[in-house]
């Protein structure tokens, strides 16, 4: 899939004055001051040219008078309109995004976007990153006009959540072309012993003006489809981890559009 480029992001990642910047603006601190403009009053006047632009179909969403612009990004869709695949077979997806597929290789490394990352490094923790050897990565790259509320893709009990400082790079493919943006960036990993698909690890990374990741539970148990928890204003990516043997995906790096819900481990067969 091919993507244009911003002149500001063409700056910023392939000029030396512009990597030099780049150091200053994906600092959490910037992305804190960019998040509380978003989160204040004076926000609120982008809603509606961001509706426009976005072509976002707003009867789909629980609508009210909105304190900030975070405040419709965070917005809640009607459940008839995200409905959740309750089969015991079914593993789903647990945002709206464009999913990629990678093997991880036997020596735990696997590749996204032309960029080769551990998932030791991803995880912060070599034990656990072990069991995933030969299993999948399921990467979901969500986009500013997706739903940024994000759910569990399969029943099971939280064994634990750790949060990750680091700087905060934008997700796009541009990003990926220079810098390990899934090992830099600041993420939240939460292992899951799941009823059906063994132990997954389910990773949401931050990006650029993406400094909060908010999770609602650091433990006990989970339905597949309840919310997990939402990325503040920006675009972001999940990263989710399965063993060896669990989920039968072809290994597929091509871009396919999915719905929260929606059944993952079937589609493309």
């Amino acid at each position: 899939m091919n993507y244009k480029e911003s002149k500001a992001l063409r700056f910023l990642y392939h000029t030396v004055p512009g990597r030099v910047l780049l150091k200053v603006v994906t600092s959490p601190i910037i992305s804190k001051i960019g998040g509380a403009y978003m989160n204040s009053a004076i926000s609120v006047r982008h809603i509606k040219k961001f509706i426009k632009k976005n072509n976002i179909n707003m009867d789909e969403y629980h609508t009210k008078k909105w304190k900030s612009f975070d405040d419709f990004f965070t917005r809640k869709i009607r459940s008839k309109y995200r409905p959740i695949d309750k089969d015991p077979d079914a593993f789903v997806s647990p945002c709206d995004g464009r999913l990629s597929v990678y093997d991880i290789k036997e020596d735990t490394t696997f590749e996204i976007k032309g960029s080769h990352y551990t998932v030791e490094s991803l995880l912060m923790d070599n034990t656990h990153a072990q069991e995933f050897a030969g299993g999948k990565a399921l990467v979901f790259r969500l986009c500013v006009d997706d739903y940024h509320r994000y759910g569990y893709p399969a029943d099971g009990h939280i064994l634990f959540l750790l949060n990750v400082k680091g700087k905060l790079h934008t997700v796009r493919p541009i990003a990926l072309e220079k810098y390990p943006v899934f090992i830099q960036n600041a993420r939240s990993v939460t292992l899951i012993k799941t009823n059906n698909f063994d132990t997954i690890a389910q990773v949401e990374v931050g990006a650029l003006m993406i400094g909060k990741i908010e999770n609602h539970k650091a433990g006990g148990p989970v339905e597949k489809g309840d919310i997990k928890g939402m990325f503040h204003y920006g675009g972001s990516t999940i990263v989710v981890l399965t063993k060896k043997g669990v989920l039968n995906i072809p290994e597929h790096d091509e871009e396919v559009r999915v719905k929260y819900g929606q059944r993952v481990n079937t589609l493309l067969r």
